[in-house]
């Protein structure tokens, strides 16, 4: 089926799960294929709610590759070669309180990461998301939060944004939610998502999004996730992490829970980690804006030992490099 001609029981209890485990009034949820499609649907139904055209976005953001997702990346090296993009978006930098001016009563909707993720695994400080959402509020913008790489559990909660006290109008799901099958979504209020359906009608179309497949393995995964202790399990494998990854090569490790990144004196040296790491069988990988960075994101079901043993084999390369 495609479309969506017919309602399907795996997309229609996956999304009730996925209701049932976010705040009101997030309660109402599109499927997808993919994160980066999610952010355009999300882009798409923050324009039509509002009439307001105006999107703000992040420096050193990544939301996906294609053109609207594209349009709200803060890194211009990556979309020089595609301009030119979708017209109105601005950029205002993560964590820094004083551009929230920029915020005004043009703007649809800011979309920002729960915590950066290819900038280097940027966590916001000083109650930055909650400061976001009361300049939306006061301006009537929405708040759109991609939990695509924080979401479904990674960062010891099950959405990202539990950790600073802030709800977004407009979540975007991925990744995680399907346990390694394609799937996005994007979830907003009943009455917001009620304006894709009319003019133009089907405001919104994906051909595959939500199919029984796909939506059975996310409601098996999304299951298991709230069911286990895999949530809470979490934070002590990250203290597990820091704990074993001491190393004078290793000049801090950022992130929470299971999205941490190590970051090295060097760029150079952080590719040479990566890739000598892999000859040892150990899977690691880099982050787009931020070469120093190692990226550390394994499977919530990773067992202490194995992270014991994944901290010796870095540690064992480090020990083979000089500055």
């Amino acid at each position: 089926m495609v479309y969506g001609e017919y309602i399907q029981k795996p997309a229609v209890e996956l999304s009730k799960l996925i209701a049932k485990n976010l705040p009101k009034p997030l309660e109402t949820t599109y499927l997808t294929n993919s994160g980066t499609e999610a952010i355009e649907g999300a882009l798409k139904l923050a324009r039509r709610f509002t009439g307001r055209t105006e999107i703000i976005a992040a420096h050193k953001a990544y939301h996906g590759n294609t053109m609207g997702a594209l349009s709200v990346m803060g890194f211009e090296a990556r979309k020089q070669a595609f301009r030119p993009l979708i017209p109105d978006i601005r950029f205002i930098t993560f964590n820094t309180l004083d551009e929230l001016k920029h915020i005004t009563r043009k703007t649809a909707a800011v979309i920002l990461e729960t915590i950066q993720g290819g900038a280097g695994f940027i966590e916001p400080q000083n109650d930055y998301l909650k400061k976001v959402r009361e300049r939306c509020d006061a301006v009537g913008a929405l708040l759109i939060l991609d939990e695509i790489q924080p979401g479904i559990g990674r960062t010891g909660k099950l959405f990202g944004f539990e950790h600073y006290k802030c709800t977004p109008d407009i979540v975007v799901t991925g990744k995680g939610l399907g346990g390694g099958l394609p799937i996005g979504a994007f979830t907003a209020s009943e009455a917001m998502m009620a304006s894709l359906k009319d003019n133009p009608k089907l405001g919104h179309i994906t051909t595959f999004g939500g199919n029984p497949v796909i939506a059975a393995a996310a409601l098996a995964t999304l299951k298991e996730i709230t069911t286990s202790n895999l949530i809470e399990e979490t934070f002590k494998k990250e203290a597990l992490i820091r704990a074993h990854l001491k190393h004078p090569l290793i000049q801090e490790i950022r992130g929470k829970g299971l999205m941490l990144a190590a970051l090295t004196p060097s760029a150079e040296l952080t590719n040479k980690v990566i890739l000598k790491c892999q000859d040892e069988g150990l899977i690691l990988f880099w982050l787009l804006f931020e070469p120093r960075a190692i990226r550390i994101t394994p499977p919530l079901t990773i067992s202490e030992v194995e992270i014991i043993k994944g901290c010796s084999i870095i540690k064992k390369v480090l020990n083979t490099m000089t500055i």
